[in-house]
């Protein structure tokens, strides 16, 4: 397997990642620049791949390309112990990598990237209060969901924390309220055999 992933941390490639590292995959990886003017995500040979231009992509041994990071772990998870066997499970799963990828990510995300990398000169005050808000509406919805659970989808860890998790860890950090249902399911998290960090920012910009 051949993963594209980003020079700077990216919490999205970082799912594939862990994910890959909690299965024992080993895997080759090609590091793009996304920040270069324009970016290495915009080449012809990585259009080519990925026609939306962005990672990570997740080459598969037989030549197929796999895009959009919660498609890719969904894939890896298959007919394993963090993907539910039942079709309810697979359903409130997919309810929660889909509430990741609308709800979640766009704002905490857009935040880190913003706060390390990006600067907040690109949106108005009010924009970027909205988005620090719907970021903190988010992070309420999981702690509620959480109160007397330990994981998102019964009672095991499964890829709908690995995609929660990755954004989710570096919140505190940037000015999110963190509630307490959601800080010791991080602990239970990072307490999963085969875990991994997400990997050092090279441009020390991000001390994460």
């Amino acid at each position: 397997m051949h993963l594209y992933d980003s020079n700077i941390p990216s919490g999205n490639a970082y799912k594939v990642q862990l994910l890959l590292s909690h299965l024992g995959i080993e895997y080759k990886t090609t590091v793009l620049d996304i920040m270069a003017k324009p970016s290495e995500t915009r080449t012809p040979e990585f259009l080519s791949i990925n026609p939306s231009g962005r990672i990570p992509v997740l080459v598969l041994d037989d030549g197929t390309a796999l895009a959009e990071s919660n498609a890719i772990i969904y894939y890896l998870a298959e007919d394993t112990k963090f993907l539910p066997d039942t079709k309810l499970g697979r359903t409130q799963v997919l309810q929660w990598l889909f509430f990741e990828q609308n709800l979640h990510e766009p704002y905490i995300a857009v935040w880190k990237y913003n706060t390390y990398w990006g600067g907040f000169a690109n949106g108005t005050e009010s924009q970027n209060a909205r988005m620090k808000q719907r970021g903190q509406d988010a992070l309420q919805a999981m702690e509620r969901h959480l109160e007397g659970k330990k994981f998102f989808v019964g009672d095991a860890y499964s890829i709908a924390d690995i995609a929660l998790f990755a954004y989710t860890t570096s919140a505190e950090a940037i000015g999110f309220e963190v509630g307490p249902n959601i800080k010791a399911w991080l602990e239970r998290v990072e307490g999963q055999e085969g875990w991994v960090k997400i990997k050092k920012d090279p441009t020390g910009k991000c001390p994460l």
